[in-house]
């Protein structure tokens, strides 16, 4: 009889849901994760900013600890302009953080864990700070390609190193998102997969050998907890440091 077999990436392939309708508009489970975090952030504020209490509720509270603590990263980052660009900056820290959240317990998908996912909000964060430059600046956003202070000569080597590092940004910001998350998932399933090998492979003595992958499962539910927000963090404060490239310049 053959033994359970472990497949770490079978958890990230698509399907469609909602039925017929699912089918016929290709809904998969990555777009439904999307909207469930789209709505579980619309709902969180709409409930917690609903009171207006002077002492807050817990849901409340939440809510004024992001607000203020990604005002703040814009405003730190950015400079005081960085308040034109909070509410783009904050609608991509909630979403890739409940994301990150969501993807963690049983049944719910990572869709930040897809590249195709990560690499559109990365080409728009991207695209949208190139915007930003070339309105604030007109033609003169390119001379955000040529190094202050640096000798003529040395221009047509460092032109062309800037202008690569330049369009790298959205390969660097979307890898690194990708790859955390996927990684951190696949750690999970081989750990909890040699659980049930040991307890189908060697009976009660595998069974107590499983304490220790089960306790290693358990800290890095721990440590996912942390990445899922510390990648959320990085997201937001790299864009934060795009957008102030594209208003500062060097």
């Amino acid at each position: 009889m053959a033994g359970p077999s472990i497949n770490a990436l079978e958890q990230f392939s698509l399907t469609t849901g909602l039925g017929p309708i699912g089918r016929a508009v290709n809904f998969t489970n990555s777009n439904e994760a999307m909207l469930a975090a789209a709505v579980i952030i619309v709902g969180m504020f709409a409930v917690g900013l609903r009171a207006r209490a002077l002492v807050p509720g817990r849901i409340q509270a939440l809510v004024e600890v992001l607000y203020e603590f990604v005002h703040n990263m814009c405003t730190d980052t950015i400079g005081e302009e960085g308040r034109r660009f909070f509410p783009l900056v904050f609608t991509i820290f909630s979403f890739i953080l409940l994301g990150n959240l969501i993807g963690l317990f049983p049944y719910f998908f990572a869709f930040t864990s897809h590249i195709a996912v990560t690499l559109a909000l990365a080409l728009f964060v991207f695209l949208f700070s190139t915007a930003v430059g070339f309105y604030t600046h007109g033609v003169g956003f390119l001379k955000f390609f040529v190094p202050a202070g640096v000798p003529g000569w040395l221009l047509p080597l460092l032109v062309p190193i800037e202008i690569i590092s330049y369009l790298s940004r959205p390969v660097s910001l979307s890898v690194r998102l990708f790859a955390n998350m996927t990684a951190g998932h696949v750690m999970w399933e081989v750990f909890a997969g040699f659980m049930l090998l040991l307890v189908a492979g060697f009976g009660v003595f595998g069974a107590v050998a499983a304490i220790i992958p089960l306790g290693l499962n358990v800290a890095l539910a721990a440590l996912e907890l942390l990445v899922a927000g510390l990648q959320a963090y990085v997201f937001a404060i790299l864009t934060c440091l795009y957008l102030h490239d594209a208003v500062h310049m060097h």
